[in-house]
């Protein structure tokens, strides 16, 4: 997958240390790391945020010594409803 001429970084996600080609995206480093974190990622049900805990694309591109976390994503529904008569006065 890498030849000797390519220059590597190393970045790291969930405080783990990876080492991936130089140009690699953030879910190429996520799944160096752990590729069902990177289906994860993929499938919405996980979020990447950068240092700060801000999100960041899984698209962008690394660079060295970049820090990388990931966080479940909240799914966001209505209440739910309730089917008793609290409340009602008949």
């Amino acid at each position: 997958m890498t030849t000797a001429d390519e220059k590597m970084v190393r970045v790291f996600v969930n405080a783990v240390g990876v080492m991936v080609p130089a140009g690699s995206s953030v879910l190429d480093a996520v799944r160096r790391w752990e590729e069902s974190e990177a289906t994860a990622v993929e499938d919405g049900e996980t979020m990447v945020t950068d240092s700060r805990g801000l999100p960041i694309d899984a698209d962008e591109r690394v660079s060295a010594g970049s820090i990388f976390r990931l966080v479940p994503v909240r799914k966001r529904g209505g209440a739910p409803e309730q089917d008793d008569d609290r409340g009602s006065e008949d």
